[in-house]
This record gives structure tokens, sequence and C-alpha cells, in this order.
């Protein structure tokens, strides 16, 4: 039986073996953890819930000693995989020989939880190169998981569908708010993409649900024009494992055996009624760069009764927010996500940037920044009302011709669209 559907307790005392086994790791071979753990006794670390008297790690130190992580001679380094920057600078990660297997593993264990099996074609329409982590481990993944690959990468409608049309994908995986830009684009030529073969998709890099699990606007667009299975999965570089959706479609599943899940409050106490807080990670099996309690200020919520799938691990419900993104406003308190929702449910804006600055008050302003097809006095009332009535809020609105917005979105050295700019 896979360690997911062990009970609690037997998942917990697998756990403690493993972090002793990281934490002694780390702390012969990591110059970082070496200076960060010279004052505590690790001997007095045997249950997980001891984390709690080790300090975090956090994305600063990863900027500022980046190499000192590193926990094995440059020779054994076989790749280097880099972060998105989306909050804060770039930072570097090097993986050896069994960090890819590895991420191969968690991929495929990931992806057969969403249903697809080996022999199934797969659609990779991410980018594996650019020392992107998604696109390398989901290929690594599907490879052992014995499917077959379509490396496609990221954009061009008309690429996309010529390769589905040519090798008949079962599942896409793909950024939800590009499959609209591909149904219009099957409109718009004749393509009858309803009846092309294509199950499902697993989705990255955007929520697909509200935090009760009910679709989200930008899911609820797809689902209302294409009969698909969309698969949630939530991941990082820093983490180098994924939580992924079942068919239940109740959260991302937590899986035991490659890291330890907290969930902080702001003071840092572990919150242990359900309630959401900051996500803390500890990297299990990882070699070139095992990190330890780091704060990766994405907020979540955890669920820990059973799957009906009957995975025993705790879910992750959809990112909330990340902590440093978090917004007040008016008293109201807002992250980004809620924001993209609420404009991801108007057909008519092809586009949206969310900028916040600090105003003459030295409180936090709200503008957005939008390409829509027909600017009118009444759409932009009507896109206020819904804020007001949503988010008890009403930013600054500016209509911005596409190809302007689209600029400051695209970032030519950027992998990922910029949607949100914190200027306080």
């Amino acid at each position: 039986m896979k360690v997911e559907f062990w009970s609690k307790e037997k998942i917990a005392a697998f756990q403690e073996i493993k972090l002793k086994e990281t934490l002694n790791y780390v702390n012969e071979n990591s110059a970082f953890y070496k200076r960060q753990f010279k004052d505590f006794d690790l001997n007095s670390i045997n249950a997980l819930t001891d984390l709690q008297k080790l300090p975090f790690t956090t994305k600063e130190d990863l900027q500022q000693y980046n190499s000192d992580f590193l926990c094995v001679p440059l020779n054994k380094v076989v790749d280097y995989a880099t972060t998105s920057g989306t909050s804060g600078t770039p930072v570097s990660f090097a993986l050896t020989d069994s960090d890819l297997e590895r991420i191969g593993y968690n991929e495929a264990e990931s992806l057969k939880c969403s249903g697809i099996e080996k022999g199934d074609v797969v659609q990779l329409m991410t980018t594996i190169d650019r020392q992107f982590m998604a696109g390398l481990a989901y290929f690594l993944g599907l490879r052992k998981l014995g499917a077959t690959v379509i490396r496609v990468g990221a954009g061009i409608p008309e690429l996309q569908w010529d390769a589905i049309l040519r090798y008949k994908p079962a599942y896409l995986i793909t950024v939800p708010s590009f499959l609209i830009k591909m149904i219009d684009y099957a409109e718009n030529v004749g393509i009858d993409y309803k009846n092309c073969g294509i199950k499902g998709a697993v989705c990255i890099g955007e929520p697909l649900r509200q935090q009760d699990f009910s679709p989200n606007n930008i899911t609820s667009r797809i689902l209302s024009r294409w009969d698909l299975k969309l698969y949630s999965t939530y991941a990082s570089t820093e983490m180098s494992t994924a939580f992924a959706e079942c068919s239940a479609m109740q959260g991302g599943h937590h899986l035991p055996e490659l890291i330890i899940v907290e969930i902080i409050d702001e003071n840092g106490n572990l919150i242990t009624d359900g309630s959401p807080g900051e996500l803390v990670v500890t990297t299990l099996g990882v070699e070139a760069m095992p990190l330890v309690r780091f704060k990766t200020g994405d907020i979540v919520q955890a669920h820990e009764e059973e799957c009906t799938c009957g995975r025993t691990t705790l879910r992750l419900g959809p990112v909330i927010g990340r902590k440093q993104q978090m917004i007040k406003y008016k008293g109201t308190t807002l992250y980004p996500p809620a924001m993209n929702n609420l404009l991801n449910g108007f057909d008519q804006i092809q586009n949206h940037l969310i900028e916040i600055s600090t105003n003459e008050l030295g409180t936090d302003e709200i503008t957005l920044y939008l390409a829509v097809q027909s600017p009118t006095d009444e759409f932009l009332t009507q896109i206020r009302d819904h804020f007001r009535a949503k988010l008890r809020v009403s930013p600054r609105i500016e209509f911005l011709p596409l190809e302007v917005l689209n600029e400051k979105v695209f970032l030519p050295k950027s992998r990922k669209p910029r949607q949100f700019i914190d200027l306080r």
C-alpha cells in the first residue's frame, strides 16, 4: 500500500525517521545549516512537532546565501533550475541525478493521482527550457509513468491545435487561461474541439477553484464551452514537490515521502484548527539543496479529513495569496488572486494588470489596468459595482490598449505573465 493511504500515525512515524536523516544530512553538508543549527541540539528533534524548535529558512536566505545551501560537490550537479522571480530575485537550485529521479517520481505520482495512466498521450504546453523546473518535471514524470509526451511548449494556439489533431493526446498540461484562447481559436477556424479526444487538463500557474472547491470564474468559463476534467496542481521550485488533485477535486494531495508540511500563523506558531496560514515545508530526499522549515510565503488552508479517493494525507486548498502581497484597503484585507478571479469572470476583458502603491496618506492604493473590447463608461461602472458587491472595495480603473498592456504583462525575460505589480 502506498504511503498516501497509510494511517496518519504510520505516516507521522515514517516522516519522523526521514526528518532525522534530513537534519543530520544538512548539518553535515550544508554551510548554511551548519551555521543555522550551531546553537541547537538536533538530537532533541524527534517528533514532527519538535520542528518548531528550529529556525525558519526564508526566501531572503536563499537569495543572500544561495551557494551555502549546496550539499554536494559541483561535479555532482547535473542541472540548474531557477525560480520564476514572481516574488523577488530569481534563485538558482542545483540538481543531482538523484534529485531528477525524485522529481520524476513526484510528478509520476501526482499525474497518476489526476488520472493519467501509462500509455496515455499527453501534450506538454509549458516551456521546458529557460531553467524552468515545472516543464522538466512534467517531462520526467510522464516518462517515468510510461506516457507519451508531445513537447509543444507554451503559447501559439495554431501550433497547439496542429499537434492535437496530429497526435490525438488525451490530456493537456497548461495554464488554464490559455485554454480559453485555444477555444477561441478553434471556433474561429472551425475546429471541432469538443470531439477531438481531449479528456482533461492538468492546470498550473492559476487556481481553478474557490476555497470551498467550487469552480472559480476562469474554470466556469472553460467548462461552459468545453466539457473537460480540469485538475489543479500546486508546486514550486523550492519544494521540488507537487500537490495534485484527484478525481474528487477537493484539494491537492500531500506526498508525505517527499515533504513535511507545517501551516503557521503570523507569529510563527503552528496552526492546528484548519485555519488559513503560511505554508512551511521541509524537503525529504533532496540531495543537492534540501530545505528545512522553508517559509513559502503562500497562504493556504489544510484539509485533514480522509478524501473520498481513500488517501489519508492532508490536502491543500487553493492558494489564497502570497503573504507579502497582502493588501489592506480601507479596512479590507485582500490578496491578488481574489481580484484575478473577479476579472476573469468578464469575457470582455482581454488582459489585466493589478498595481498596488502607497498613497499620500500612507495607505494601500489599488489600480486596475484593463484591456477590454469595448471600453465604455457603462462597463467601467459594471466592474466597479461587481468589486463593491464581491470584495467591498472600489479600486481605481484605467483602460489601456491591448498592445500597450501586453508590453507591461509579458516581459521578455520573464517565464510568467506579470499581472501584479507591488510599488509599496
